[in-house]
């Protein structure tokens, strides 16, 4: 599955699922652009790229309006052209109607959630049609179920706008030969229960899923380089998800 010649651009790459997928754009040959806000991740990143084309790092904050259109102009000036654009960037805040917190955690999840990728969709959509590329859209099985934990409630707001957001761009950019598709991922193997301060451990979540596993990040990769690639050609408004059949148990 080669992407030699093609250009990705990957918010939210400094870790994790975002970490792993521009290293296996990089490895399929493709020139990446990788955001984050976490300039040490950033540089930690780039330093996998052992035998590849440098990566092209960009530390910004995608809510920031003017370091949105920032990420799109460097991309295209370092690169010409943009094939590819992941909206991997997420965040989620405790927040509950009861708890009274809700509205903070709505305004500020919903900025990086939701409404950054709606404004990087607006700002790339005249490059990808140029180059009749594609739009993945990581959102969460949270965004097609409730859960219990009710502090999670902006989180899954977000994911779910952004869910309807993905279909009505794919359907406005088919007609120009723009794909746009979802990934949703259950649980992964990543950094956060560490960093968000989830109760419970990967054990916990494995007992939820079906097939009785958590992901490793490698697998939502290869799912997402299957969408970029024209082997997914016939795939738009579709949300692809890999949560080892926990939504079957919930």
């Amino acid at each position: 599955m080669s992407f030699s010649g093609k250009v990705v651009m990957m918010t939210g790459g400094s870790s994790g699922i975002g970490a792993a997928t521009a290293l296996a754009f990089g490895r399929e040959g493709a020139r990446v652009a990788i955001v984050g806000r976490n300039q040490a991740k950033l540089a930690s990143d780039a330093a996998t790229f052992t035998g590849l084309p440098q990566p092209l790092i960009i530390a910004a904050d995608i809510a920031d309006n003017n370091q949105a259109s920032t990420i799109i102009q460097r991309t295209i000036k370092e690169f010409g052209k943009l094939d590819v654009l992941v909206n991997k960037a997420g965040m989620s805040q405790n927040g509950s109607i009861l708890e009274g917190n809700l509205m903070a955690a709505y305004d500020n999840v919903m900025a990086t959630n939701l409404r950054a990728p709606i404004h990087l969709t607006t700002l790339a959509a005249p490059h990808l049609i140029k180059a009749k590329g594609n739009i993945i859209n990581v959102s969460s099985i949270l965004g097609l179920t409730t859960t219990p934990m009710h502090v999670l409630m902006a989180y899954s707001i977000s994911k779910a706008a952004l869910n309807q957001f993905s279909k009505a761009a794919a359907l406005e950019l088919a007609p120009h030969g723009v794909r746009v598709n979802i990934i949703s991922p259950g649980p992964v193997k990543t950094e956060i229960l560490e960093t968000n301060n989830f109760p419970g451990t990967w054990d916990d979540f494995q007992k939820l899923t079906a097939l009785n596993r958590v992901a490793e990040v490698e697998e939502i990769a290869d799912l997402m380089l299957f969408l970029a690639s024209d082997k997914a050609k016939s795939v738009t408004g579709a949300n692809y998800v890999s949560d080892n059949g926990m939504l079957l148990k919930v």
